[in-house]
């Protein structure tokens, strides 16, 4: 999960921002549906950057775009420590590099002093863009999973073995489907184990073959939803489970209590323009009122709420176009 009011591990998502053709109408949208309040925007020649700010702490940002065939969409930021070499591996893993690493000073992020940081955007092989952020003054997110900021990300995609592969690479991502469990039995015990532990092993396998038949039926909605520390969603079909590939950072437990995001795949229940991106999630304590928020704001639900394991959620487009997921962390079971 995203770290918060510090450095994160690198490959954590750590920011996220949004390119809107009407900043101002940005920020009333956000501002009514998320609570948020803004600071002091940065010059108009550096998009008039503004943060977003969550009872003082930072949750994201909003920009001017400055060129019509740029797309309106939010990005995430992973964390790196050091941003010219991970654009290195992108490259070498089979990414693009669409802007090189660059300083951002404090003219270009407002009320950050010194150099905010490191930045750089890229796209995977499937043609998602993401961004990196390798912190200076501006380390990330001051708070997280509460309602009103960051909560997951996930990268949809129809290439799965060369994404996978990419991440894998890139980040030294662990990943297993999303319907594992780390450490659980991999079958019965095994010849020369206790009774204890052979039932052990059963009442796990129990616990899997019941997960399963959750994920089968949140399944229907071809869609992977964030846990707030895992994910839940579509295998496509029911036990096709690397439909949905859960990401650990290196050296951390293959869990949902690790996970830092995850990749679902594009299937035919999308419109064939879709192209491959990533859907930034933000927490909020009412999914229902969230949705009828947005759509009171001019914004839209083009996933309707939905009941999942690890919350409910939806995914809306704000009212210029931009995607981003919901969801209600409280309602989990």
């Amino acid at each position: 999960m995203a770290a918060a009011g510090g450095a994160s591990a690198e490959g954590t998502p750590c920011w996220t921002d949004a390119m809107l053709p009407d900043l101002e109408a940005g920020k009333r949208f956000y501002g009514e549906l998320f609570g948020w309040t803004f600071g002091d925007p940065a010059p108009p020649e550096r998009g008039s950057y503004t943060i977003a700010l969550l009872d003082g702490e930072r949750v994201a940002a909003l920009a001017h775009k400055p060129d019509g065939r740029l797309p309106t969409a939010w990005t995430i930021y992973f964390a790196t420590p050091d941003a010219a070499a991970t654009a290195r591996r992108i490259r070498a893993a089979g990414g693009q590099l669409v802007t090189e690493p660059v300083a951002v000073g404090g003219a270009g992020v407002a009320g950050i002093a010194g150099v905010a940081g490191v930045m750089a955007t890229a796209v995977d092989p499937g043609g998602a863009a993401f961004g990196l952020w390798q912190p200076g003054t501006l380390t990330g997110f001051g708070t997280v999973r509460r309602p009103g900021s960051y909560v997951w990300t996930e990268v949809c995609t129809r290439e799965r073995e060369a994404v996978d592969a990419f991440y894998a690479e890139v980040f030294g991502y662990g990943m297993h489907p999303a319907s594992a469990r780390a450490g659980g039995s991999g079958g019965a015990a095994d010849a020369e184990g206790t009774a204890e532990e052979a039932a052990e092993e059963t009442a796990e396998e129990t616990a899997e073959a019941a997960e399963a038949e959750r994920l089968e039926e949140v399944g229907r909605v071809h869609r992977t939803a964030p846990g707030g520390a895992g994910d839940i969603g579509d295998a496509g079909d029911a036990g096709d489970t690397a439909d949905i590939m859960v990401w650990t950072p290196p050296g951390e437990p293959a869990d949902d209590e690790h996970a830092v995001g995850s990749r679902t795949m594009i299937d035919d229940t999308y419109p064939v323009e879709m192209p491959a991106h990533f859907l930034v999630y933000f927490a909020v304590a009412d999914c229902d009122a969230a949705v009828r928020t947005a759509a009171r704001l001019g914004g839209r639900a083009v996933e309707a709420p939905r009941d999942t394991p690890f919350g409910r959620y939806a995914v809306l487009v704000d009212n210029q176009g931009a995607r981003f997921g919901v969801l209600d962390t409280s309602t989990a079971r």
